[in-house]
């Protein structure tokens, strides 16, 4: 007999997992990380066996697609075991997606295996198209490398997005060029809201542009038509005239999208979060450890859709400036 599918209070379908494989990075963004990042001790981390057997009851109650995020995904030790692993839910008809979040640091050398194994289209987070303005928001990244990984999964057969958080005063007037590039390359772009979670070097309403006010500068170069497009996760989409490729956008301030939630994270720990903006958890890793038996497992996860809540509250402004919620992203999972 079928798993009950995973409703929520609010009689929404939960279908979506995100799943945060390591809080590990090899960037440290300036608006994610503090550059001395102080990341959980590898014994606390799920093992890629317990991460299977996770996603897989997850999937055996419903949920259709996975993505996989970090930190950066790639840079986890045997993570293509994982991915190799899920893929015989693809192949069974059970998931109708596997996908992942990358910086594209480490995507030149898996960009075949992850096609191989059936991902099928890939996000890159990608800020600016300068150089030298990327070695300066990562920190540490290397432009050069995150290109080459974007070619190769072209090259791989795999579609390619990209992601980019609108920053005041940093990328903010590069934005008409990067969705010229990007469409000229066959990739949509999806902009997106910097987001309250965690404490950083800085201020980040320093950082903060709406993305109302940046799409209304964007009309004026630009025909904008809405699009009913979806992929399953929380952009709006806007097909450009102009250029004929998709501009995505994720707003989880100016117009959030709890609305239409249907996303779940579990982190490298065993945490699941029904809300991205929100404290309220629960534990996975005891029930998951208590019993070769899922009976737990399953109950737990039931009871913990049961405490999805309706929405986030995020709040950037002078009277709100400190995060909304403690933990950085690359530990809740992008």
């Amino acid at each position: 007999m079928a798993s009950p599918a995973l409703i929520d209070p609010f009689g929404r379908h939960v279908s979506y997992l995100r799943v945060s494989v390591t809080d590990r990075c090899d960037f440290r963004c300036t608006y994610c990380m503090a550059e001395d990042m102080t990341f959980l001790p590898k014994k606390d981390l799920l093992t890629l066996e317990e991460m299977d057997r996770l996603c897989s009851e997850f999937i055996g109650q419903g949920v259709k697609k996975i993505r996989l995020t970090g930190g950066e995904p790639l840079v986890r030790k045997g993570i293509m075991t994982l991915v190799e692993s899920l893929s015989r839910h693809l192949r069974s008809g059970a998931l109708e997606e596997l996908t992942l979040t990358t910086n594209g640091s480490q995507l030149a050398r898996h960009a075949h295996d992850l096609a191989r194994f059936g991902v099928k289209r890939i996000n890159v987070s990608l800020d600016t198209l300068d150089p030298d303005k990327f070695r300066k928001i990562t920190r540490w990244g290397d432009f050069n490398r995150v290109m080459e990984g974007i070619r190769a999964a072209q090259q791989a057969g795999m579609a390619v997005k990209l992601n980019a958080v609108a920053l005041k005063g940093f990328n903010e007037d590069e934005i008409p060029e990067m969705i010229r590039w990007a469409h000229g390359q066959g990739m949509d772009l999806t902009l997106i809201e910097t987001m309250p979670m965690g404490d950083i070097d800085g201020d980040r309403t320093d950082q903060y542009l709406p993305i109302s006010v940046l799409r209304a500068r964007l009309m004026e170069q630009f025909t904008l038509a809405d699009i009913p497009y979806k992929t399953g996760g929380p952009a709006r989409y806007v097909e450009v005239k102009e250029t004929g490729g998709r501009l995505g956008f994720i707003t989880p301030l100016t117009h959030n999208f709890c609305e239409s939630c249907n996303r779940v994270r579990l982190t490298c720990t065993g945490t699941l979060y029904m809300c991205l903006g929100q404290d309220d958890a629960a534990d996975l890793r005891a029930p998951l450890r208590a019993s070769e038996s899922n009976e737990l497992l399953r109950a737990a996860i039931l009871e913990a859709i049961g405490r999805k809540p309706l929405g986030h509250d995020f709040v950037i402004d002078r009277r709100h400036n400190k995060p909304a919620v403690a933990r950085h992203m690359s530990l809740t999972g992008g």
